[in-house]
């Protein structure tokens, strides 16, 4: 092997590398809240993440991503829950009883919009196949889907059961892998590669010390922004048509361990619109742009089956939502941005390719308006 190949293999192992870092270790800091110790869904506590992804030959590129709630018996426990739509051009699986009901009871799946049959029949068998639901003769499943059509063979249909009930099976607490995996693996933002993105935030102590994470799947488009910076004008890089290049989706998924009613958690959802909003998301006529929001608060989880006809819960008052609405809308913003800095370029369907994100040239940006801490 010759130097100049070894040098440019080199050059491209650093180059994956440093797309594999997160926002922060840039130096460029979300908002004013504190996060968690991983910065991710996971740390609220007893959530889980699994990723199944799909790279196969030259046109398969699609995944499935499972978050669990909690560990336990979903379907038995179940957890209080709302579902907002920011623009419902979208094929979200099980809204109707969420909407009427208040609560989920089956781990949430995202994958591409034509799997969403798949997933949703998966998640039934996840949940019959239970020993402890044997008697269960009715399944509400929560499948939420970005199509990843540009760089996947969607009509392939290539996302089986199977994948989806490993994406149950190898979910896991802690670190949560972003970028070109499991339903990230194809999607596209603001015309660079986009993907999984997760963030947190911890409330101060005296206003409860309750926790929100978000995680993200990115497959949307408007006129991206970084902490307030234009980069998109800076990079000249912004949708000119205002029809399919602004199109796509973006599937949010928020839990806190906050004790927290439906009707309030859907509060909760809607700020993470204002998120998406604050890095140049604009829910576009063709995008499908949906917040699920749980509270995983033990004292609330809801049983199937009970004696008593009465459900005693403890909430939070209307009057301490404001932080946790806040720290529903920096744990958004950053979630989508961990996504972006994630992910790596990728060649897809039909030799199509989208770039990542070009990071040096938007460090760049970001140091002319001294938005980078370069001590760190």
């Amino acid at each position: 092997m010759n130097r100049t190949l070894v040098f440019a293999l080199l050059m491209i192992s650093l180059n994956l590398s440093a797309q594999k870092k997160r926002l922060r270790d840039y130096g460029i800091e979300v908002g004013v809240l504190k996060t968690g110790a991983n910065n991710a869904i996971t740390d609220v506590e007893g959530v889980k993440v699994g990723h199944t992804t799909l790279i196969k030959g030259d046109n398969v590129r699609t995944g499935v991503t499972a978050i669990l709630p909690h560990s336990g018996n979903l379907f038995q426990m179940k957890v209080p829950a709302a579902i907002y739509l920011g623009n419902g051009f979208g094929k979200l699986a099980g809204y109707s009883q969420v909407k009427e009901l208040g609560n989920i009871e089956t781990p949430i799946i995202l994958t591409n919009t034509l799997s969403v049959p798949t997933a949703s029949n998966a998640l039934i068998t996840y949940t019959l196949s239970n020993p402890e639901n044997q008697n269960v003769g009715s399944v509400n499943s929560v499948v939420g889907e970005t199509n990843d059509g540009y760089l996947n063979d969607i009509r392939g249909r290539h996302v089986t059961e199977e994948d989806v009930l490993n994406a149950i099976k190898n979910a896991k607490s802690g670190k949560v892998e972003e970028g070109n995996v499991g339903a990230g693996t194809g999607t596209i933002c603001f015309q660079y590669k986009g993907g999984i993105g997760t963030a947190s935030r911890v409330i101060p102590k005296s206003f409860g010390g309750y926790t929100v994470g978000v995680l993200v799947q990115t497959n949307f488009g408007g006129v991206f922004e970084l902490n307030g910076v234009p980069i998109a004008k800076a990079l000249d890089n912004y949708p000119r048509s205002y029809t399919y290049d602004v199109d796509g989706s973006c599937m949010i998924i928020v839990m806190t361990d906050a004790p927290l009613s439906p009707r309030n958690l859907e509060r909760l959802a809607k700020r993470a619109i204002m998120g998406l909003a604050k890095t140049g998301g604009i829910a576009s006529n063709g995008s499908g742009d949906y917040v699920i929001a749980a509270s995983t608060a033990k004292e609330n989880l809801v049983p199937h089956q009970s004696k008593s006809l009465l459900q005693e819960n403890k909430e939070l008052k209307n009057d301490a939502m404001s932080p946790l609405f806040l720290a529903t809308i920096e744990a958004t913003e950053e979630a989508i941005l961990n996504s972006l800095f994630a992910a790596e370029s990728m060649t897809g369907r039909d030799g199509h390719e989208i770039k990542a994100l070009p990071i040096e040239q938007v460090l760049e940006i970001m140091k002319r308006y001294n938005r980078v801490d370069e001590k760190r």
